[in-house]
């Protein structure tokens, strides 16, 4: 009898991911469902060193690089290779520091070099699963590792697409990928998470986080996303499958917003 052989059937999604990081193929292929498979390529990041170690506190200037020509664009255009369906851009930090416009502007520029393939941007795919959920005020959770301004200009970004933010905080938990366990996350924002949000975002691709968003939701009795959450569910409306994606959140029963 033949056993799974990992061919995807229903859709085969690209990411580009920083170089050194681990996080998002790993969550992503954690909530893909049969039939859905994860395909990489790497994009150097400034801030990142062998073996995933960063700064405890992420430099701005090369995390605004990551999105500048032409590293980028030759990684979008070596995986269009593949026979993919949909391409992320598995990086939140660019776009909080480059603005909401910059997003609109680096999907065009990445789809002249995909041959056809349609690209998701991960902040961007956060603003559509927002509206899909009818939000309008949100609570921001970002990565230990993220300056005060990141943060700052992260608010900014949901501000511009006309959400209320209501805070907005790097998680106080250890500045290193690895080092994060779920069970920490969840603490740290049930415990913080304000009354008055409508919803939460955990930013980050490298923040280890899908796997407390039923528990926090459960918990806070609001719609609780994350980076690398609303970034795949875009990319599987994007290849048109509606393959069930369970036990991630409530935002997986609603379709893109017109």
């Amino acid at each position: 009898m033949w056993r799974p052989d990992g061919w995807a059937f229903r859709a085969r999604l690209g990411v580009l991911v920083p170089h050194a990081a681990i996080g998002t193929e790993s969550e992503l292929a954690a909530m893909a469902p049969e039939g859905v498979s994860i395909h990489a390529a790497r994009v150097p990041l400034g801030v990142m060193r062998a073996g995933g170690v960063m700064d405890a506190t992420v430099a701005v200037d090369p995390v605004r690089a990551f999105a500048d020509p032409l590293a980028i664009d030759d990684a979008a255009a070596l995986l269009a290779d593949a026979p993919l369906h949909a391409i992320g851009v598995a990086f939140t930090g660019s776009s909080f520091v480059r603005g909401a416009a910059d997003d609109e502007v680096l999907r065009q520029r990445l789809e002249a070099r995909t041959r056809g393939i349609p690209v998701a941007i991960t902040a961007h795919a956060a603003v559509l699963a927002l509206r899909a959920l009818a939000v309008e005020s949100l609570a921001i959770v970002d990565p230990p590792w993220f300056p005060r301004e990141m943060i700052d200009l992260g608010a900014r970004y949901f501000g511009e697409h006309g959400f209320t933010v209501v805070h907005a905080a790097a998680a106080d938990l250890p500045s290193f990928q690895r080092a994060i366990h779920p069970g920490q996350l969840f603490e740290w924002v049930r415990e913080h998470a304000p009354r008055d949000a409508g919803a939460i975002f955990i930013g980050g691709n490298g923040f280890r986080a899908v796997g407390v968003i039923e528990a926090l939701e459960e918990d806070l009795g609001i719609p609780v996303l994350t980076a690398n959450q609303v970034l795949f569910w875009q990319l599987l409306q994007l290849a048109g499958t509606r393959a069930p994606v369970t036990g991630y959140g409530q935002l997986f029963a609603r379709g893109l917003p017109d």
